[in-house]
């Protein structure tokens, strides 16, 4: 079968006390050496994604190298970010007349930062190969005893590495012999009262560590939302069409409200970003469902290292606990869904 799932221990050291040994999975399309890797009992993130174009092979993803660096991160590679992405400020938010207080893990803006199942335990549930992909379902399941978040969930992920034929659209004659990464969730209100929640994921991506000032980046029609010293939103530029920027010298940290780029024979509403690597003649798409409760919003941040560029999908914006913008509630029983993918072009 050309797809496989493997496992093997994540680094040769030993964790802390109060962390239990990490295996990655390696979901893999043994005909062309393209895999991904998941790491489930540490917040379910991939850790590696190296897809191909012709006979290239391109590793895309930057991400900690060795358990000690994964536990010693603190820009949340890959991260998925549930049940808010970005800041709260100061941790404080309001839902239905209630006031709550979440754990501030951002001292230096005194803000709380990228939700809470960074670094928790994931649990596999099921995990599949076929001649047309392989896929990995993990799950974690929240009583709701976190300070500030009351609300019961269970966020399901599932990763797949799939022929990347259904993504083309008919565009890409060589489509069969290409691989894509597509990520669904779906976050279940478990408790009995209505929750708040948003999702994101964190991926800083580039071209085998290829510097990115050789980039460019193709954006969505978008409004840039602008913000504060504390990075809370505080207005929004005018609506931009669809744009190529060169990456060279130029640095980011900013939300964007992004506009649909297509439609699936299904019906799907999506968007796509670009990453455009000249140099090696091949570029990076970056896809997000769009629509009522999709991923909506978009984040683009250039790291200080330049070694990299995160392109963030969200459901909502920055602070949206309290300024509502994209923010979705749950009745008890309701989900929250949506999907993701990165193929190369």
């Amino acid at each position: 079968m050309p797809f496989s799932i493997t496992t093997r221990p994540f680094g040769p050291l030993p964790l802390p006390t109060d962390h239990k040994p990490l295996t990655e999975y390696i979901l893999q399309y043994e005909e062309t050496g393209e895999f991904a890797t998941i790491i489930p009992e540490f917040g379910g993130m991939i850790r590696r994604l190296v897809l191909g174009r012709g006979k290239h092979l391109f590793a895309l993803l930057k991400a900690p190298e060795s358990p000690q660096a994964l536990f010693a991160d603190e820009s949340y590679a890959s991260a998925l970010l549930f049940p808010f992405p970005s800041r709260i400020r100061h941790g404080i938010y309001a839902f239905e007349g209630e006031k709550h207080a979440l754990r501030m893990n951002e001292a230096s803006r005194d803000n709380a930062l990228h939700g809470l199942v960074h670094g928790k335990s994931f649990s596999v549930i099921d995990q599949e190969t076929t001649p047309n992909h392989a896929s990995l379902t993990v799950r974690y399941d929240y009583s709701g005893d976190a300070v500030g978040y009351p609300f019961p969930f269970a966020l399901t992920v599932n990763y797949e590495l799939t022929r990347a034929d259904w993504l083309t659209l008919g565009s890409d004659p060589n489509a069969d012999r290409l691989c894509a990464l597509r990520i669904t969730y779906s976050a279940l209100n478990t408790g009995t009262t209505r929750s708040p929640v948003a999702f994101g994921w964190h991926p800083y991506f580039t071209f085998t560590s290829s510097p990115i000032d050789e980039l460019t980046l193709s954006l969505p029609g978008r409004t840039a939302i602008t913000l504060d010293d504390a990075m809370i939103p505080n207005g929004q530029k005018p609506a931009e069409e669809p744009e190529t920027l060169t990456l060279k010298d130029l640095e980011l940290d900013t939300p964007f409200k992004i506009n649909p780029t297509g439609e699936t024979p299904e019906g799907i509403s999506f968007a796509e970003t670009v990453l455009d690597s000249p140099e090696a003649g091949v570029k990076l798409v970056i896809g997000q469902e769009t629509g009522e409760g999709k991923l909506n919003y978009l984040v683009c941040y250039t790291p200080p290292r330049r070694d990299s560029i995160a392109i963030e999908p969200l459901t909502a914006n920055v602070d949206s606990f309290n300024n509502g913008d994209g923010l979705v509630t749950l009745n008890p029983g309701e989900t929250l869904s949506g999907s993701m993918w990165v193929r190369l072009k």
